[in-house]
């Protein structure tokens, strides 16, 4: 890799484990979106030498010469692929540390033998390069393109950070389907979170630890699907962020990409108007036009959210009780959209209850701590087998 005018790359490279497959500054072309889907994945170099590449869009070909040990990640979508293939404390940097790690630990509490720490990381929305640096990371779980969207990252940062330090490896606009930055557009890919799951075990050799987990989120899927009523018997809701019930953030339930991964297969019924976008907010007049028999509260399951009040408020609000959902108690928390594996098995658990709990069993009224014990015979999935697998201990 040559320097890009920075003193920081006049230091030797580091790659003698990892090493970027390719980048602009050197001018090698990036397969386009329907070569890269027929690319494999995790293939063992022919030379014998041990390398191996991955290939995920917007990246192209990635090669590896080892697993990476040292793991950067800015979304949690990201970091939570990491923690579901037992490498959860390798991650170094994420979005929101303090509160992720409060928030993945209220379900890591159902998890036999699980431990979780991300509390004092380096926060990572908009990572500084000279930190990226310090942290030396063998791999960087980031898109390079959200990256590169950043006012503070030009392509030739990404290209350095790639070439010099450890190589880039992610997706985030398959959260929602959004159009990258135009100079990476040609070379885009959309994902399901599963799909790029798959991809990221490949690149820390961990595709059995995959596969065993790819099984129990089929197995998952297949109880829903098997029960699951007909459309007219399913009920209609919203999904608002509802830190203020005066001005709420919505989220549609018909927006495509894997923030909607754990409720999406449940087949339930949006009924926000057709001009409201993914994002926009409305207050409870216009929540009340909506009026969902479910009321989705994003966020809720966060230690610092007590959904006790949230459900107070709307009661005591003379628009608020006049939503049926709060006249049927039916204002349910939810956890993060950006979720990793282990989050979306929880979370398509607790949203077929609370969609369908004659057919899937009642979920406990929640009000705040962790994730609710549920009795083993109303569980969806077996949590010693996941916690098994997150340690490595399965056939």
């Amino acid at each position: 890799m040559s320097d890009n005018n920075d003193s920081t790359t006049d230091t030797p490279t580091r790659r003698d484990a990892l090493k970027y497959g390719g980048t602009l500054a050197t001018g090698v072309a990036f397969a386009g979106c329907s070569d890269l889907a027929g690319q494999n994945e995790g293939t063992d170099d022919p030379s014998g030498d041990g390398s191996y590449s991955v290939t995920m869009a917007p990246m192209g070909e990635v090669e590896f010469d080892s697993p990476p040990e040292s793991i950067f990640t800015r979304l949690t979508h990201h970091a939570g692929m990491a923690f579901a293939l037992g490498r959860g404390n390798d991650v170094n940097a994420m979005h929101a540390p303090d509160y992720y790690d409060q928030l993945w630990n209220q379900f890591t509490e159902r998890l036999p033998g699980i431990t979780l720490d991300w509390s004092g990381l380096y926060s990572s929305w908009d990572p500084d390069k000279e930190e990226l640096y310090d942290l030396d990371s063998d791999v960087h779980l980031a898109d390079p393109a959200s990256v590169n969207a950043l006012d503070s990252w030009s392509t030739s940062d990404i290209d350095e950070i790639g070439g010099t330090v450890g190589p880039w490896f992610g997706n985030k606009f398959s959260d929602r389907h959004d159009e990258p930055p135009a100079e990476w557009a040609d070379r885009y890919e959309y994902y399901t979170l599963w799909e790029m799951f798959e991809k990221v075990a490949a690149v820390f050799r961990e595709e059995a630890r995959y596969e065993a987990l790819a099984e129990v989120h089929t197995n998952l899927l297949e109880t829903i699907e098997a029960d699951l009523p007909p459309e007219e018997n399913r009920p209609t809701v919203v999904m608002a962020g509802m830190s203020d019930i005066e001005s709420m953030y919505v989220y549609t339930l018909d927006t495509p990409g894997f923030l909607l991964a754990h409720v999406r297969p449940l087949g339930p019924i949006g009924t926000l108007d057709d001009d409201i976008s993914s994002g926009d907010t409305i207050d409870l007049e216009g929540l009340l036009e909506a009026d969902p028999d479910v009321l989705f509260s994003l966020g809720g399951m966060s230690p610092g959210t007590d959904m006790s009040n949230i459900r107070d408020d709307l009661e005591n609000h003379a628009v608020g009780r006049e939503l049926s959902a709060v006249q049927t108690d039916r204002v349910y928390a939810q956890g993060a959209r950006y979720q990793g594996p282990i989050l979306n098995l929880f979370q398509l658990e607790m949203s077929a209850k609370q969609l369908y709990p004659d057919v899937f069993g009642e979920w406990p009224t929640y009000a705040d701590g962790p994730y609710p014990e549920i009795p083993d015979d109303e569980q969806l999935f077996d949590r010693q087998a996941v916690a098994d697998i997150i340690n490595g201990d399965f056939a």
